[in-house]
């Protein structure tokens, strides 16, 4: 009954969240998803009302998120087409390069500034630095995804402080991004705009037309033998099974490493969901090599991936405990502060300089993301360049398959959390720095645009 009672329960937020989008201009203008939206009401019912109601309506909200972004990165790149890596490289390589700029620069700033500054002063853990790539680059399903290692290790506050920072910036993100969008206009960097005001009514609400409504996926096979969702369900539960399956061998690894490292525990304490999307990654792969690719949709997949983030998100705002944010709000304003100040900073000074074509697009596209989720970036994306004229929709979507299994959620943000935690931050800021460094000398070696197009 709990379970049920939980299910329905976020049912009634994201529902609710539709309804206020709707009925409330603001919120439209904002582009603010009904998932957040929903998230702050039920926030708003447990922190007011909760002693008042039967904890069972809320009591799977904190681990939902955990489990929901398995299912998310194992969908990840399951059904995706086959494209030639020569083509996949050509339009990749700056957008690679940029996108690793701007994570690794994240934690470079969020170490940074708790290692100098935050610690001494404020007294925070060094793992505190770590929020901003995972809150900023990762978003709600990272941190839900890593909320088991935040406990297991001792930091209970993680998870809460993590769902605020990623919260916080995909509010901001798509603020400030609306805000860059429209200096960009202003100044003539970009002239296919949609703005709110060219939406029709119903555009405004988020509802398409009768006549205008996408298909969500074709159907792979015929339901009286299967039914196609169930078939593209069970393909992501054998994904997060062969996840599960290479994180007990990298458990088992672990028992016949040298003491030193096996004392650190770092595979046991490696969340499961990077893990997940590398399963997805080897079915797609074994689907191919035995011509079964064609029974796995994408588009069938980002439903099921796009529901369950969309729960997940709920789920994690509405679960946030305040009393966290409250004692650390100080140092949190500051180190998130720092993040967008660097997010903003990697727009203005380094896109026009490493793009040669539509540098605008491709720039605010990663920022997007940076500050939330991809869902973020591509909303941005789509407001500079509405029917795609230009490559960055192309180059924004090949290089997720090179940038989402090391950052954002990938092994190296899974794989810093132990590390720091276990008293490893300056060796893991300076892995980091020397990083960035790499990324920014193959900017400039091989990416450096000669062209005048900079602010």
């Amino acid at each position: 009954m709990t379970a049920v009672l939980s299910f329905c329960a976020i049912c009634l937020l994201l529902l609710a969240g539709k309804a206020l989008r709707s009925a409330v201009p603001v919120l439209q203008r904002l582009y603010l998803p009904a998932s957040v939206i929903g998230g702050f009401i039920g926030l708003i019912v447990i922190t007011t009302l909760g002693p008042y109601l039967s904890p069972d309506w809320f009591a799977a909200f904190g681990k939902l998120p955990g489990f929901l972004i398995n299912i998310v990165f194992a969908g990840l790149f399951l059904g995706e087409a086959t494209t030639p890596l020569k083509k996949i490289w050509r339009l990749t390589a700056p957008q690679f390069c940029f996108g690793q700029i701007v994570a690794w620069g994240q934690y470079v700033v969020g170490l940074g500034l708790v290692l100098f500054f935050l610690a001494p002063f404020f007294s925070v853990p060094d793992i505190f630095g770590n929020l901003i790539e995972i809150g900023f680059e990762g978003g709600h399903g990272t941190v839900g995804g890593l909320a088991g290692t935040f406990h297991e290790l001792g930091w209970p506050e993680g998870p809460d402080l993590g769902y605020t920072v990623a919260t916080t910036g995909m509010v901001f993100g798509i603020i400030i991004g609306m805000i860059m969008i429209n200096l960009a206009v202003r100044r003539g960097y970009v002239k296919d705009v949609r703005t709110f005001d060219d939406q029709d009514k119903l555009e405004r609400l988020g509802v398409y037309r009768p006549d205008a409504q996408p298909e969500a996926g074709r159907q792979t096979v015929y339901s009286d033998s299967i039914d196609s969702l169930a078939l593209h369900i069970a393909l992501i539960g054998i994904a997060v099974l062969i996840g599960f399956g290479i994180k007990e061998l990298l458990v088992l690894g672990e028992t016949v490493a040298p003491v030193s490292v096996r004392n650190l525990k770092i595979m046991q304490s490696l969340p499961l969901f990077p893990l997940c999307m590398i399963g997805g990654l080897l079915l797609q792969f074994f689907l191919r090599r035995t011509r079964l690719d064609f029974l796995a949709n994408h588009g069938q997949m980002q439903r099921i991936t796009g529901a369950s983030l969309d729960f997940l998100v709920v789920a994690a705002v509405a679960s946030i405990r305040l009393e966290f944010v409250t004692a650390y709000w100080l140092p949190l304003s500051i180190l998130m502060l720092g993040g967008i100040i660097w997010n903003i900073f990697t727009v203005i000074y380094i896109g026009p300089r490493i793009f040669d074509e539509a540098w605008f697009e491709r720039a605010i596209a990663e920022f997007g993301q940076s500050m939330g989720v991809t869902a973020t970036g591509l909303m941005l994306l789509r407001t500079v360049d509405p029917e795609k004229k230009t490559v960055a929709a192309e180059a924004f979507g090949y290089k997720q398959l090179l940038h989402e299994p090391v950052m954002g959620g990938g092994i190296w943000t899974s794989l810093a959390v132990p590390l720091v935690m276990y008293g490893k931050g300056m060796m893991v800021w300076f892995i980091s720095l020397a990083a960035l460094v790499i990324a920014l000398f193959c900017w400039l070696r091989f990416f450096l645009t000669r062209k005048n197009t900079a602010p």
